[in-house]
């Protein structure tokens, strides 16, 4: 039975010197590659940004409200 292998795409990308020079020491410490260090960064970011756009999705429905409106709540309440 053959495995499916994932199809990649190449990219070329600019880190600044300090930037490259911590991820070569990374990859080398956790032997991985810079491509797999960089997928997996890359990875955990949209990831991120699907719970957070989950999360908007979910308070859809709430009222928005007025930083201004909400201070002044506050100082009325003596919260502030």
């Amino acid at each position: 039975m053959k495995t499916k292998q994932k199809k990649q795409k190449r990219a070329t990308i600019s880190f600044n010197s300090e930037l490259h020079k911590a991820l070569r020491l990374k990859a080398e410490e956790t032997d991985q590659s810079l491509s797999d260090l960089v997928n997996d960064a890359v990875r955990k970011s949209l990831a991120e940004d699907a719970e957070d756009l989950a999360a908007f999705e979910k308070r859809a429905g709430e009222p928005n409200l007025l930083f201004e409106d909400v201070l002044k709540q506050m100082k009325k309440r003596g919260q502030l």
